[in-house]
């Protein structure tokens, strides 16, 4: 279902660097879900699919780019608040859709609706990937790294 077509992909490989890149794979994707939302108001829903297929690919496209990047250098932190910015808007556009699609199509829109949000999720994990405390099994909030303090030191 997901794709990147060759032209786009050539496109994106002539990216002079990544955030051009991003801007142009999130520039991508939103026209091919403007085009998804054209087709499903018009009731063409198997074009309306291979739009959502396309739109798909780009974000999947988008976020293997982002996965081989540094994420600790601010300039990939900047392109994962940028990437989240775009991703916002998002999921209520597929929901609209889904609520005007026939049930046959509408597992696709739920799909690509939930993909959209996990891909939302890992960048924002990314983005605040040193700052965020983790819950253990316990529900527990505590620090990624807990340091004990050397024998024999004084508390306060």
């Amino acid at each position: 279902m997901k794709f990147v077509s060759r032209e786009e992909r050539s496109q994106l490989d002539e990216a002079k660097d990544s955030k051009s890149r991003i801007s142009i794979t999130l520039e991508l994707a939103a026209d091919h879900l403007t085009k998804a939302e054209e087709f499903t108001a018009q009731k063409k829903f198997e074009q309306s699919c291979e739009e959502l297929g396309r739109y798909l690919g780009l974000l999947a496209d988008a976020r293997t780019f982002l996965a081989t990047m540094n994420p600790s250098k601010n300039s990939t932190r900047d392109l994962y608040k940028h990437f989240d910015i775009a991703l916002r808007k998002l999921p209520p556009r597929l929901a609209v859709m889904r609520r005007s699609t026939p049930a046959d199509y509408a597992g696709n829109l739920k799909a690509a609706e939930e993909y959209t949000r996990e891909t939302r999720s890992e960048v924002l994990d990314k983005f605040y990937g040193h700052t965020v405390l983790r819950e253990d099994i316990n529900g527990e909030k505590k620090p990624d790294e807990i340091k004990a303090l050397p024998e024999g030191t004084k508390h306060p």
